[in-house]
Parts: structure tokens; sequence; C-alpha cells
């Protein structure tokens, strides 16, 4: 036995990521959101409970435009259930930007981009490092 009675050289189970799923409601907020401001982009920010997105979290000063969604995450509240980031790309790829990635490195672990025709076939979840993820898409 190792330090503490923990076996050493046993194999870990695997590690279940810390938000697994989204609400299908929230999705729609997403999804009805990104359309609302298109052509414009949209953000804001996640709020996860017991590993499921369960609430938009709209930041107070954020700025869509054509290219671009600044969110001054300085006006947050410090709250560890806000897990990450959500916006929009007014065109047909969901894929991170140099931009994307600096903000998915720099906050929070769960992020998602969602893009033209905001639908619920056209939006990729991704870790902090930019890296595709999985979420299960559930209802209440």
């Amino acid at each position: 036995m190792g330090w503490f009675g923990f076996g050493r050289g046993k194999e870990k189970a695997p590690r279940r990521r810390r938000v697994w799923g989204i609400r299908r409601d929230v999705l729609h907020m997403v999804m009805e959101s990104a359309r609302a401001n298109h052509p414009n982009e949209f953000g804001a920010t996640l709020r996860a409970e017991k590993g499921v997105v369960s609430e938009l979290i709209l930041v107070p000063g954020t700025l869509g435009g054509d290219k671009h969604a600044i969110l001054p995450l300085g006006y947050l509240p410090v709250d560890s259930s806000i897990v990450g980031t959500v916006h929009s790309h007014p065109g047909p790829w969901a894929i991170p930007s140099d931009a994307d990635k600096q903000l998915f490195n720099a906050f929070g672990h769960t992020h998602i981009i969602i893009a033209e025709p905001y639908n619920e076939n056209t939006w990729i979840a991704y870790d902090q490092n930019a890296e595709e993820i999985e979420l299960d898409v559930v209802d209440e």
C-alpha cells in the first residue's frame, strides 16, 4: 500500500468530465439568441449544476460584432457554477478562432460555438484546450 492506504500500480477508473450535458431548453435559448443577434455574434457564459449546463448568464457590457463577441468577464460574480462560454459564429463553421482558443484556455472548461443556421446540428462543444467534447442534450 502507498501513502494513506492508497494502492500503487492500480489502473484508475476513467474520469468523467465535470460537465457532460446541456439542457434542451438552454440549447434552444442559445439558438434563439444567436438568431436574434445575427449577423452579429452572440455571447454569454454557461452555468452548470450537477454536470449539466442549466442556464445562460448574460454578462453586462457584452458587445457583439460581425466577427467578434466581447465578454467583459470581470463583471461576472465569483461563482464556481459558471463553467465556460457560448458564442455564435455568423457563418457555417463552429470552429474556434485563435482568439476563441485564448479565451477557452483562460476561462472555464466547457465552451460552445454555434454556427449559422443556429440549430441542433450546428453547435460544437470544446474544452479549455479547444478540443471537441461531447455534451448530451438532456430534457428536464
